[in-house]
């Protein structure tokens, strides 16, 4: 049923490759813009809504709808296809049920970033820069099971 994807499995597994460097790039870098917001407007007494305040949400905005999500949608359309390509995934071994309870921690960890803006939309972010931070370190844990898993198929 799925045999036409195994014609197109290197150019698949390219745009997947391509999708998860863009999507990591968004998902380590808006964290970083989370601290630098919550601390400019610590550090300045800058109220919401102020003009540091809206370029901060403008940033995160375009960020999140612009790159990450793209992205991530793409992530899971490529991945999705390589899972159906005959022949790729043994779903008796290990590594392909690592690989995919990391991409759903990735998943979830995308959504929870989009929930974090909501609160600096609304002016009711209530963590600080520390916790943005020590929340930064999550994809690099799921990326490295992720990368594992796929690579050395534990």
């Amino acid at each position: 049923m799925f045999d036409f994807l195994s014609n197109w499995y290197l150019w698949i597994k390219a745009f997947h490759v391509i999708s998860v460097i863009t999507w990591m790039a968004g998902i380590f870098y808006l964290p970083r813009l989370f601290v630098y917001h919550v601390e400019g407007l610590e550090k300045k007494g800058v109220v919401p809504g102020s003009d540091m305040d809206l370029l901060f949400q403008r940033q995160e905005r375009l960020l999140l709808r612009a790159i990450m999500n793209p992205a991530m949608t793409a992530t899971w359309i490529f991945g999705l296809c390589l899972v159906f390509t005959p022949g790729i995934v043994d779903w008796h071994t290990i590594w392909p049920w690592t690989k995919a309870a990391s991409v759903l921690g990735m998943t979830w960890f995308h959504h929870w970033l989009g929930l974090r803006r909501k609160d600096f939309i609304k002016g009711t972010n209530t963590r600080s820069g520390r916790t943005y931070r020590m929340m930064n370190e999550l994809p690099t844990v799921f990326m490295v099971i992720i990368v594992l898993s796929v690579i050395v198929k534990f």
